[in-house]
Order: structure tokens, then sequence, then C-alpha cells
């Protein structure tokens, strides 16, 4: 089975792939000819992930699946939930958006979060959604040199090491999008 992942992000392709059984080819928007910004106008994680699953459909006619996914936390009110990349303004920079966070913080003893992933597929004229939720803590300070975005800061539920210190197997096992991943798959296998 071929499915458009909806995304350009290097990063997300290559650990949704990782995660995915070799009879999933996964393509990126740049191999069907997509190099177009899609608007990420809705105020939901969902919305996005439908609005971006939507596009591809609509504009490519490809089965296809998005993501968006969002950190929330709880003493920011669920800040910066789908507002998460761009925390600290369009240049979409991680060390920005962390060190944002980390002062917004700074004196909060709350530090409880959760990063929050919905997959909308779609599929043979039908639309499926999928959320992964990862819980956690926020640190007081960046650790670790692996995964992207928040992970540097971001210490999962019954874990000493923030995601950017776990091995990627472990991370894709625990993590939000590996969750969310890993309902896609079931759904899929039980199409066939």
């Amino acid at each position: 089975m071929k499915l458009v992942f909806a995304s350009n992000n290097k990063n997300k392709i290559k650990e949704i792939q990782q995660l995915l059984p070799s009879t999933i080819e996964i393509v990126s928007l740049e191999d069907i000819g997509c190099h177009e910004e899609i608007p990420e106008t809705a105020d939901t994680i969902e919305g996005n992930a439908i609005l971006k699953a939507n596009y591809v459909t609509e504009k490519y006619g490809y089965d296809c699946f998005a993501d968006d996914t969002g950190l929330e936390v709880e003493a920011l009110n669920g800040d910066p939930g789908v507002f998460s990349a761009r925390y600290a303004g369009e240049q979409r920079s991680s060390e920005d958006n962390m060190d944002k966070l980390l002062l917004a913080l700074s004196n909060n003893p709350n530090r409880n979060a959760h990063f929050k992933t919905v997959i909308a597929l779609n599929v043979n004229g039908g639309q499926h959604l999928f959320t992964g939720i990862a819980e956690g803590q926020i640190t007081i300070t960046k650790a670790g040199s692996e995964g992207f975005g928040y992970d540097p800061i971001f210490q999962p539920e019954e874990y000493l090491q923030t995601f950017a210190e776990l091995s990627s197997a472990i991370k894709n096992q625990i993590s939000h999008r590996g969750k969310a991943t890993q309902l896609l798959i079931s759904f899929l296998k039980n199409k066939k």
C-alpha cells in the first residue's frame, strides 16, 4: 500500500516510516510535486490535521494521512498547543520556542504537560482520526540531542530522561506520535 504523508518534515517522515510495516510505503509531499505550504489555519490540533489531509486528497487525488502535534502545558492553560511550532514567532525555531517556554515556567512549580498528536487518514473515500497522548513534565533545563522540537525539555512519565535523551526505539514506543501511528497501523492492517 502506498500512502502520501502530508509533510515535508524529514524528521517526522523518518520517525513515521520506522514505525510502519514494510508493506506500507510512505510518499512525501515533495514526491507528489506538492511544494506549497499547506495552510494550518484551524484553532485545534485535530482541525489542522484534517485541513492538511483534505488539501492533499482534494488537490492531488491521493489517499493520504496528515498529522498535527502540539505541546499542551497545564500551567499555561494548554499553550502553546496548536501554536507549538510558532510559539516564539514565525521563524519556527525550536531553540527559541524552548527558551520562551522555559522562561514562561521559570517560577512555576507546576511542570505538567502532554504532547498530543492527531492523525487524519483519508482512505477509500472516508476519513478516520487517531489520537496519541504522551503525559510528562517540562524540565528546568534542556538535555539530550536526539529527536526534534521540544524533545530536550519534555520528560515523559515514568522516565528520568527527556525525549531527546531516549533512543528512537524507546521514544517511538511511548511517544504521542508513536501511539497515534500504532492506532493508524492497526486500522490499516484490519482494512485488508
